[in-house]
């Protein structure tokens, strides 16, 4: 299966050379602006950004190609264990796995916003403060976490290559969902599967964002379960208080480190226990000062109960300017909306490039309605 992910590669390539050109030329034809001769990047790319998110992407290819061989072991000694057998000559196994699958991806996915020890993993793809196809490729190098939610499926008698087969097909089709070039699609569509509307609403940082639509080739799930945001209010990418980094190392472990330094300070095991399971925000002290005196990220901290992004949004209701994209020089944004912020190319959330687009508008130059 990993032959497919190193096919898909070139195609990759292909799609952010065609993203990357729609959204020039977009932003071109809709505010007639050139862009800032001193501003060195791409419209809806910036070139530190997007290395480290490619830097990730390729990270973890090398690592989970090792992994993957834990986890077809484990897939297989669970199905040797269980009488239970589908069989894949039965067009209808198929139905049944695809359904299996994207409901497993739901469950690990908002389990990982959920848990500090799984958020420590998955926060690396949200590091970004871009959103475009490269975006989808910032994946995390500890990829240990996952497998527990896919455990259950060859005790219900999916063989081992069935399941990491689906892995596969669920990866290749939300790498297209990381895009602003295409604005809503058909409500039939909207309503049943996961779409860039949809996952942009899962990337952004605001409040009413956080915490909303897991789905992976789905987004029923999120309907039934009330984790469903629609799109509405543009959109602003990256966590409520972001990293200033492009070191894939520092963006592949800050939370590992940030969450191991609270466990060692931790006065029990208790505590040490809140600092793992709980959100990242959990502090066993309500207001967030934790014993040790130390008040954290925040001098006013989340309710225990914060699930790791909600509770990340404290320090940004304290002080409004905290995890905001910067106002500043957007390559069209500036020019054409005074009222559209964005990071200049040299921070590392590169230019808000995208900042002439008003999401759900169907301005000319996005694709779909």
């Amino acid at each position: 299966m990993d032959k497919l992910i190193l096919t898909a590669i070139p195609f990759f390539v292909v799609f952010m050379a065609v993203e990357l050109l729609t959204l020039r030329l977009a932003a071109h034809h809709d505010h007639h602006a050139e862009p800032d001769p001193d501003e060195r990047d791409f419209v809806g790319y910036a070139p530190k950004d997007t290395a480290t998110s490619l830097s990730m992407g390729l990270g973890n290819v090398a690592i989970t190609a090792g992994w993957k061989l834990v986890v077809i072991a484990v897939y297989a000694g669970l199905y040797s264990l269980t009488p239970l057998r589908l069989d894949p000559s039965d067009w209808w196994t198929w139905v049944l796995l695809f359904f299996a699958d994207d409901l497993a991806f739901y469950l690990y996915h908002r389990g990982h916003h959920r848990v500090r020890m799984f958020w420590a993993t998955h926060v690396v793809h949200h590091s970004s403060q871009h959103f475009n196809l490269s975006t989808a490729l910032r994946q995390d190098w500890t990829p240990f976490t996952g497998l527990l939610f896919w455990l259950w499926l060859p005790l219900v008698g999916f063989e081992p290559w069935m399941i990491v087969l689906a892995h596969t097909w669920s990866l290749l089709f939300q790498f297209l969902l990381h895009t602003e070039a295409i604005d809503k699609l058909p409500r039939p569509i909207e309503w049943i599967f996961n779409t860039p509307s949809h996952h942009r609403v899962h990337h952004g940082s605001q409040d009413q964002y956080l915490d909303k639509n897991y789905g992976g080739i789905l987004i029923i799930w999120d309907r039934l379960f009330g984790t469903f945001e629609p799109e509405g209010e543009r959109v602003r990418y990256g966590l409520t208080t972001n990293i200033e980094t492009y070191n894939p190392v520092r963006v592949a472990t800050h939370e590992w480190a940030d969450m191991l330094r609270d466990v060692r300070r931790a006065a029990d095991w208790r505590t040490r226990a809140g600092y793992l399971f709980h959100g990242p925000g959990w502090s066993p002290v309500p207001g967030g000062a934790r014993p040790d005196g130390d008040p954290g990220a925040s001098a006013v901290g989340p309710p225990p109960t914060a699930s790791p992004v909600e509770a990340q949004v404290v320090a940004a209701r304290v002080d409004p300017d905290v995890g905001r994209t910067p106002v500043g020089s957007s390559v069209v944004a500036a020019r054409a909306r005074p009222d559209a912020g964005a990071p200049r190319g040299d921070a590392p959330g590169g230019p808000g490039a995208t900042g002439w687009r008003d999401h759900g508008s169907g301005r000319p130059g996005t694709i779909g309605r």
